[in-house]
């Protein structure tokens, strides 16, 4: 990992927070130049970083930086992008297409809104970005495109669940299949980057909470990786980021988790022989598609909730202050509600008395078992689709706790 990427010019999307940070921060390393385009103008009370912030962290990494303030469904914002970047740093030698929109939602569940955001940010404005970009790419020595995207791997399982968020992560990666033959003559790479764990990102924690970033890593292991592939010379590849870096060397990868000690959860659109080599995944095995039913578990529903009548107390009620309803699907079709807001806490069959949930947690009774047992994680159960949630997440977060103390007692 000798070669440098210092004098170079990178236009990076969706570079304010995150992996696309993270990426210009190591570029900035070398000393390179950095357009960070990101539509973060101003402070967001729910989202740290803007890209005056990001910027200033360039800066004193020891990059050259140019903030734009960039929506890539805009083609006027990303071509003024582009012209102040050739006009500040003399042109453009890599694009990393790294802004993303994400909704882990089913097809009936998905809002028409959400899929055309999606689709407009992934698909489109990666295809945008990348065309306008690639005039200025032609003069350049060591032109690349790297797209934060998976390996188009056709299995059901990474479609079921989320069919619109694939079908548009997936455009991105389709561009990369296509641009690295139609510019393999330009002398033009494309390539694309996808990690092998979950990554601790702001995205990440709206999704799930921030208790599942102790299972993630951080998003240095994107930049290192991404600094590996844009040095080389590959073109129409589908990295994996820890396969990546053991090819250049890297053995130490405990630095890169955020908590060491506990279990790294999978990405999403891995292929088989990446998610084999997990060592403790039965945490997880719901990500992949392919765990076994336990609805033969002798244990009810009744004695599911019994247990947590039995378990609340006043001084779990004032730390959680929730109400929440659980609406199991199938056959059984029951309502239950948790009272733990009011007095020291009530379970009962039906909605609860007290007024509308703070939480709805809906699923089968499958997923509900392994929830409870502790076999499953409820951000796993989550981001797989198998439990969805309506309401305030941080208040469902805290509820795992609850079903941590009852993994011991089913």
């Amino acid at each position: 990992m000798s070669m440098s990427l210092a004098g170079k010019t990178l236009f990076i999307t969706g570079a304010s927070r995150g992996i696309g940070k993270a990426i210009a921060l190591r570029a900035a390393q070398d000393g390179a130049n950095i357009v960070i385009a990101a539509k973060t103008n101003t402070p967001n009370p729910k989202l740290e970083g803007t890209i005056h912030s990001a910027a200033q962290e360039v800066q004193t990494a020891g990059g050259n930086c140019l903030p734009c303030i960039v929506d890539v469904r805009d083609e006027e914002q990303i071509k003024n992008a582009v012209d102040a970047a050739v006009e500040k740093f003399g042109g453009i030698d890599i694009v990393v297409n790294n802004a993303s929109a994400i909704s882990l939602t089913g097809t009936l569940d998905t809002a028409m809104k959400r899929y055309d955001l999606m689709h407009a940010v992934n698909t489109r404005g990666t295809f945008l970005v990348s065309k306008l970009c690639l005039p200025h790419l032609k003069k350049s020595s060591s032109a690349h495109i790297l797209n934060i995207s998976p390996p188009l791997l056709m299995e059901p399982r990474w479609f079921k669940s989320h069919v619109a968020y694939t079908m548009a992560k997936y455009g991105m990666s389709m561009c990369v299949l296509g641009m690295a033959d139609e510019y393999k003559s330009d002398n033009i790479c494309v390539n694309a980057l996808w990690p092998k764990t979950a990554i601790a990102t702001a995205a990440m924690e709206m999704l799930g909470g921030k208790d599942i970033t102790k299972n993630c890593r951080k998003p240095t292991i994107m930049a290192d990786a991404a600094h590996a592939i844009l040095t080389g010379k590959s073109t129409g590849k589908f990295f994996i980021d820890e396969k990546v870096l053991k090819e250049h060397g890297v053995t130490n990868f405990d630095q890169y988790a955020v908590d060491k000690n506990e279990p790294l959860a999978p990405d999403f659109f891995l292929p088989e022989e990446e998610l084999k080599s997990f060592p403790k995944n039965e945490l997880f095995e719901v990500l992949y598609g392919r765990e076994e039913s336990s609805q033969s578990n002798p244990i009810s529903v009744d004695s599911v909730f019994n247990k947590i009548k039995s378990s609340l107390n006043e001084d779990l009620v004032n730390k959680t202050k929730s109400v929440y309803a659980f609406h199991i699907t199938g056959p059984e079709n029951e309502v239950w509600f948790v009272d733990m807001k009011n007095g020291s806490g009530a379970v009962g069959k039906g909605q609860p008395p007290a007024g509308s949930a703070d939480v709805i947690f809906t699923m089968d009774l499958d997923c509900f078992m392994k929830l409870f047992s502790g076999s499953l994680k409820p951000t796993s159960a989550f981001m797989s689709g198998k439990l969805k949630l309506k309401g305030d997440m941080n208040l469902a977060m805290k509820l795992e706790k609850l079903m941590s103390a009852m993994k011991a007692r089913l």
